[in-house]
């Protein structure tokens, strides 16, 4: 047996370092056969023929090696995974050459209950005739599969299973490992010297502490300009919400079309189609303008970063100057160019936008003629759904009678069976009223147990506090006084009586104190410098902000006086008008045809139903507008 295990073990060596994705298995081979020059000539023979067979065989192999660890070999580990190719290769490809006894001579020279379980595991019949041959079959041809590797499994299947017996008979008889006893830890005492007695301090005298300052009002209160400006927001805010809700109820009186208003009288023709309801313009919403005098505080980032802008475009500026003094060219022709172009760009676009808006209008055309059509459609589907609808409503109500007389006769079964259940409960309730009350007897007796434990409770807890209680009135030995002006005595290096410590203390932080206001003395110095450097950049701000705000005023000065050039005329606004007109002469020409008196005296009632609708709306709002404006008056109040 140690013959095959040091063979089976070289085998599952290799097959640990081979890596399908990388290695070539004919090179794998021959350093493998290298590596085991070692072995003797027939283990190296064998070992080398187990390994070429498992690299040919790889895929099949690892179907069920994987399978048995998803299912039975959960608990084993995967270091296993060679051997168990190994020992799957030799019963599928090498049982009929080996023959049986030299097959359960290698698997008695593994650990047996490795190789129980899989064998167990392999050669059970259900597993082979299902899933292994529908997996191997997609690998290989299915008649190949069954006839040459399924079919010899199946024979052998008998004396593997004897061989899988003796392996559990194996197991069974090995002995269970002895649990020893884990040594109990002894507690040692721990060898701690006494403590000295703590020396009583003696108490400090209570440092006379100056009376702050009071802290002004100023902190808890907003700015003047801050609540300025609060305030414009609050009364800007009230007044646009007004102006809009005024807006709103304008927007939807004149949205509220005639049609929905006024009811058409009978017998008239069929109104045409409203066309799309003009909305008024909102007034334009006139804001209170704060303070304009009120500085704006800017901090020391925000100034450097301003200084730092200008002084680029006043750097700029200088070298445009130098070029032009040294002779370099002039830009107003490309000035004047660029305006020109921009100029036939603005004509484009605006032609552009033209051409859209009235393909939007053509689209709108078009949508209501097909609307018209889709109508028409609507009415002969709507006449055939009545139809089916009557004829439907008929079936509905042949079933639901029925459905009615079904349970009629059920109803009459259940009383005649409910006359029967009232005796069964009331035999049911008199035998829950006895188990009822047996149960509160019981607890009557635990409590009143429970209630003479807690007065012998608090009895002894009343003994240990009177115990307690005498020994802390037992006198206590006080310490020994201390002398302050007195050295321990120690043998320590640079040791002093507390007296000297307290005065050294106090010279140490003397010379802190004096450190730490020539520090602030420094710090106060600089800050006055930065703040000279911050005023001097904010005036040089100041001046390049009305400079750039002049330069500004002139250029939309220019820009106002420069007249729009009216839109040119294209060829394709003109196309799209001429095709709106037609579409608008066929929607007229559609809209023509009359409705039946009949038809009219219906939709009167309806007409006069939304034309209601509408007033109730506008009432409603008005009612909220009305309701809103008083709530701000109280808050304002």
């Amino acid at each position: 047996m140690a013959y095959y295990g040091k063979c089976i073990k070289a085998v599952t060596e290799q097959l640990d370092r081979f890596n399908p994705g990388k290695d070539n298995p004919e090179q794998f081979l021959e350093a493998a056969s290298a590596s085991m020059q070692a072995l003797s000539p027939q283990k190296q023979a064998f070992a080398l023929e187990v390994l070429s067979g498992c690299l040919e065989y790889h895929r099949l192999l690892a179907v069920v090696v994987d399978a048995f660890y998803v299912r039975d070999g959960r608990l084993c580990l995967w270091a296993d995974y060679s051997l168990f190719q190994a020992i799957c290769y030799l019963a599928t490809f090498q049982l009929e050459e080996l023959g049986l006894q030299l097959f359960c001579d290698i698997v008695r020279s593994q650990p047996a209950d490795k190789m129980h379980k899989f064998l167990r595991f392999f050669f059970n019949p259900l597993h082979l005739c299902s899933w292994i041959k529908d997996e191997w079959s997609l690998i290989h041809e299915s008649a190949h599969v069954k006839e040459n590797w399924i079919d010899p499994l199946m024979r052998w299947q008998p004396e593997v299973q004897e061989l899988i017996n003796q392996l559990e008979q194996v197991l069974a008889s090995q002995p269970l490992p002895s649990k020893t006893k884990a040594k109990v830890t002894e507690p040692k005492k721990f060898n701690l010297t006494v403590p000295r007695p703590r020396a009583i301090p003696v108490p400090e005298p209570v440092p006379v502490v100056a009376k702050p300052r009071p802290v002004p009002r100023s902190t808890y209160q907003l700015p003047e300009e801050q609540q300025m400006l609060e305030m414009t927001k609050r009364y800007n805010r009230r007044k646009a919400e007004e102006l809009l809700l005024r807006a709103n109820l304008e927007e939807m009186r004149c949205a509220m079309p005639r049609a929905h208003r006024e009811p058409p009288e009978q017998g008239s023709a069929k109104p045409q189609l409203p066309s799309v309801p003009r909305i008024r313009r909102t007034p334009k919403l006139t804001f209170y303008r704060p303070n304009d005098s009120v500085p704006v505080k800017l901090n020391t980032a925000a100034i450097l970063r301003e200084g730092a802008l200008y002084q680029r475009q006043v750097e700029k500026e200088l070298q445009r100057v130098d070029r032009l003094v040294d002779g370099a060219g002039d830009f107003s022709e490309f000035f004047e160019w660029q305006k020109k172009m921009q100029a036939k760009a603005r004509e484009e676009r605006l032609a552009a936008e033209e051409c859209r808006r009235l393909q939007g209008k053509l689209s709108h055309e078009e949508a209501v003629l097909a609307r018209l059509q889709v109508l028409q459609g609507n009415k002969q589907k709507a006449a055939q759904k009545k139809e089916e609808m009557a004829r439907l409503m008929q079936q509905c109500a042949e079933q639901r009678l029925r459905e009615q007389r079904s349970v009629e006769e059920l109803v009459q079964q259940v009383m005649e069976g409910q006359k029967n259940i009232k005796l069964v409960q009331m035999k049911l309730l008199q035998g829950r009223r006895q188990t009822v009350q047996e149960v509160m007897e019981e607890s009557r007796g635990l409590l009143q147990r429970s209630a003479e434990e807690a007065e012998e409770q608090q009895r002894q807890r009343c003994q240990l506090v009177s115990q307690r209680r005498a020994l802390e009135t037992l006198p206590v030995r006080k310490g020994k006084l201390v002398d302050l002006a007195q050295t321990p005595g120690y043998g320590l290096e640079g040791e002093m009586s507390l007296v000297e410590l307290r005065e050294r203390l106090a010279l140490r932080g003397e010379a802190r104190r004096r450190e730490e206001q020539e520090r602030r003395d420094q710090i106060l110095r600089s800050k006055r410098e930065r703040s000279q450097e911050l005023q001097e950049a904010l005036e040089q701000v100041a001046l390049c902000r009305s400079a750039a705000g002049r330069a500004a005023a002139l250029r939309l000065e220019e820009k106002k006086a420069a007249a729009p050039e009216p839109p040119s005329q294209d060829e394709r606004v003109l196309e799209l008008q001429r095709r709106i007109e037609q579409a608008a002469e066929r929607r007229r020409q559609a809209a023509v045809p009359r409705v039946s008196a009949t038809r009219a005296a219906r939709s009167k009632p309806r007409a006069q139903l939304e034309a209601q609708h509408w007033q109730e709306l506008e009432r409603s709002r008005e009612r909220g507008l009305r309701a809103l404006q008083q709530g701000r008056r109280l808050e304002a109040a």
